[in-house]
């Protein structure tokens, strides 16, 4: 460890680390565009200038290392004229579109310019101009004349996801950023370059134009896509009148996980989330109401008590399994998870995607729900009624011969709905909170309960009335059923996440 002294505060931080990491570390606001966490330092933009004491001339915080006793200052007139001399450089050929950008409200241009107060303009010559709503494939859309050459898309591209699409081209104030001839931004990540764009120029052709940011509200979530489990913020908004909608997912930093990055396939998959308002219940393809639902799916369980099979999904949160197997047990019921797991090749990859699109797999095991296909037959030959839970697998349970009643849980309905005895209702993922269990054992808490569709509960409530235990939360469900069970026996709702043995 090394103590060093910015703006007269004594620190203690790491020798010989970056000093633009320390202070930010220490969140200490130093300007910076082209340094990232994830990417490194570049040291083209010279905006994270700061005064060290025995040094001639200011040094950009993104290559000095840090020398025990160094003294730095970060504000003082002297600097900030540093700093106004360079964003002035930076905003020469910038555009004044603030008020059409999508970045408005995000954008570090914008907070750097506010702070230093250069509110005069001594541009004499006109500004050169470049192409403006370039498609670059990949739902990603550039605008060269907002672009700052921090080259931090260009280095996403060389370092993480490897395929090299973007580069500099042309020189001096004419220099852009660009796709080389004859290619597309194509990789499965490439929405990310968005996220790292410390400005306007490169922007989400899914969300562009649809929302101010300023409207929106973020909730901390995980990805349900695949095994990986990765970190989610998602922005939502409701308008006067209408539905609760989400309007995009957002990488949100774990570096346990998916550090500062997700996939475009669950960038995307919001979608799903939204399709699955304006649901209902259905007895026997008619519309009723959720109550009247609530007490016909008692009314089954009591009617064929011991001949019941629940034909659970992977995408259950622990909280939810385990609160199935409760009924069950209540009710003399089978648990199934036949078909639950799902691989896809030609999904998964060697970066954060996932070949198991399974989001939560990992626990049928721990919890000893079985997945074959043998006790699955030997279940549904015993079976009067069979429960889907989060899943639709009318087809499955025709190809198997059964013929008697089916009760369908689920959180989007379907054509064959409406031919089954009950269609109940429940939360969508990011409509409802839970824990996962992702592929390297890690148990996460998703807190997000977003009211997409407020007149459907969550399954948790659903279960909760069928038992009338008075057992409705997560947290409700780790006390009276996790604490005692292995392999939760040193987990506790309060230390979530937390890794175990699979």
């Amino acid at each position: 460890m090394a103590h060093i002294t910015v703006d007269g505060t004594l620190l203690e931080v790491t020798e010989g680390a970056l000093l633009i990491e320390e202070l930010l570390h220490n969140k200490i606001n130093i300007p910076h565009f082209c340094y990232h966490p994830s990417l490194g330092k570049d040291g083209n933009c010279r905006m994270c200038m700061v005064e060290i004491e025995g040094q001639k001339r200011p040094q950009i915080a993104c290559d000095t290392p840090i020398k025990n006793g160094m003294i730095v200052r970060t504000k003082g007139a002297k600097i900030d004229q540093v700093k106004r001399a360079m964003l002035e450089l930076e905003l020469i050929n910038h555009p004044i579109d603030c008020p059409i950008c999508d970045q408005a409200g995000e954008c570090q241009l914008q907070n750097y310019y506010m702070d230093v107060g250069l509110y005069e303009s001594r541009l004499s010559t006109p500004k050169t101009h470049g192409q403006k709503r370039v498609d670059l494939g990949a739902n990603v859309v550039l605008d060269q004349e907002r672009c700052v050459l921090c080259t931090r898309c260009v280095r996403f591209t060389q370092n993480i996801a490897k395929t090299n699409e973007l580069g500099v081209l042309k020189r001096a104030d004419h220099s852009v950023i660009t796709t080389f001839p004859g290619t597309q931004l194509s990789s499965p990540y490439a929405m990310n370059v968005v996220d790292l764009c410390p400005v306007g120029a490169l922007t989400n052709k899914d969300f562009r134009f649809h929302k101010r940011v300023w409207f929106l509200q973020s909730q901390e979530a995980i990805c349900n896509g695949c095994a990986r489990g990765c970190s989610l913020f998602v922005d939502h908004h409701k308008e006067k009148y209408k539905e609760e909608v989400i309007y995009r997912y957002r990488p949100r930093l774990n570096v346990d996980v998916n550090g500062y990055f997700i996939c475009d396939a669950g960038r995307l998959s919001y979608k799903n989330e939204n399709a699955c308002q304006g649901v209902h219940p259905l007895i026997r393809g008619k519309i009723s109401e959720s109550e009247y639902a609530e007490g016909k799916l008692l009314k089954l369980l009591k009617r064929h008590q011991g001949k019941t099979l629940w034909l659970i999904s992977s995408t259950l949160s622990v909280e939810e399994m385990v609160r199935v197997q409760q009924v069950a047990r209540t009710y003399g019921s089978f648990v199934s998870a036949y078909g639950a797991l799902y691989e896809d090749v030609s999904f998964g990859d060697t970066f954060l995607k996932c070949s198991d699109r399974s989001s939560n797999g990992r626990s049928l095991k721990l919890l000893h729900i079985d997945a074959s296909e043998g006790y699955f037959e030997t279940a549904l030959d015993e079976a009067t009624l069979v429960i889907t839970v989060g899943r639709n697998d009318v087809d499955t349970l025709d190809a198997k011969g059964y013929s008697n009643s089916v009760v369908i849980v689920s959180q989007q309905p379907l054509e064959a709905c409406e031919g089954v005895e009950l269609f109940l209702p429940m939360s969508s993922h990011m409509a409802r909170d839970g824990s996962f269990i992702n592929i390297d054992g890690r148990i996460q808490y998703s807190a997000c309960a977003i009211p997409l569709s407020p007149d459907v509960k969550p399954l948790l409530s659903i279960l909760a009335n069928v038992l009338n235990d008075g057992v409705f939360t997560c947290k409700e469900v780790w006390e009276h059923h996790l604490s005692d069970r292995a392999p939760f026996l040193d987990v506790s709702f309060e230390n979530l996440p937390i890794k175990i043995d699979l």
